[in-house]
């Protein structure tokens, strides 16, 4: 089951994707269709409406505001591979783990600002995402297995020139939380329709050049075992946990400068068996109407 946060007619609501239209199901957000338990499509089906929409006709909004978003890292042994390569100012290990700003969060077609007073170097991070889909803290392996209720794609906006000064007291959240910074969607995909998390394509265009291809088979660890990881901290239902991303990232390409986003370029990022998320990169007077401030660049 495909779930869709949607907006029309200035209403907002959630609903199932049924090939080219949207039901909408009864509830208040996506947030509270997680936390009215599992399985989350069981719960979609009972609140099924009989309104519907062409798939056209709607836009579609981030699926989902988590409460947290765990933002993991060094999962695919590829990224840190290219990082040494290109020589990073830090080692890319496993276990990384911080906590992203869901305020940050924008979704498919929103356009991501180029803050061009602070960075001049914009980079992508196509990253395969699970929704937690019940309230759970110390969970064993298995029990974070049973805790995954979705997924989704996430394309992790970094501002390199900034995370290379943060990452000197190896702290890099400000880097990656910058307003619309954080591209989730298209849609949460439930866990009964990916048979198998550890064998879909991963690829990442931007104006249809391609930067990114791999495979969730080249990560290190499993997502239950990032789950059980973290899960001292509190998992609500709804939050997100991110995975890391593969090679090809900008920063560590030939050419970096060539490869930085920068106003008008579109990125596609796709998982197979989850969609297609898209965002335009606009500039900041397109985005606010006036020039960006004075460049503030780390």
């Amino acid at each position: 089951m495909k779930l869709v946060t949607f907006s029309k007619g200035g209403r907002r609501a959630v609903g199932i994707v049924e090939g080219d239209e949207v039901v909408v199901v009864d509830v208040p957000d996506m947030r509270r269709l997680f936390e009215l338990g599992t399985p989350v499509q069981d719960q979609a089906n009972k609140r099924r409406t009989t309104e519907r929409y062409p798939l056209s006709a709607v836009k579609l909004e981030a699926p989902i505001i988590p409460k947290k978003i765990f933002h993991t890292a060094g999962n695919y042994a590829e990224h840190a591979q290219e990082g040494n390569r290109a020589n990073w100012v830090a080692e890319i290990k496993p276990w990384i783990m911080f906590f992203q700003n869901p305020d940050a969060i924008i979704g498919p077609d929103a356009p991501i600002v180029y803050p061009q007073h602070l960075t001049k170097e914009l980079d992508y991070e196509l990253e395969f995402c699970a929704v937690i889909g019940k309230p759970g803290k110390y969970l064993s392996v298995e029990q974070a297995k049973d805790s995954i209720a979705g997924y989704l794609i996430f394309n992790d906006i970094t501002a390199r020139d900034i995370q290379r000064r943060e990452m000197e007291s190896k702290n890099f959240v400000f880097s990656k939380s910058i307003d619309t910074f954080c591209p989730f969607g298209p849609w949460i995909v439930t866990a009964d329709e990916i048979d198998d998390p550890y064998n879909l394509d991963l690829e990442l265009t931007v104006n249809g050049e391609k930067r990114q291809i791999s495979n969730t088979s080249h990560m290190s660890v499993t997502i239950p075992q990032i789950i059980s990881k973290f899960s001292p901290c509190g998992y609500s239902a709804g939050d997100i946990v991110t995975t890391g991303t593969v090679s090809g990232v900008a920063a560590f390409s030939a050419n970096p400068q060539a490869w930085y986003l920068k106003p008008g370029d579109l990125i596609e990022a796709k998982i197979e068996k989850i969609g297609v998320l898209r965002n335009r990169v606009i500039g900041w007077r397109e985005a606010y109407g006036v020039d960006a401030p004075k460049f503030e660049g780390f």
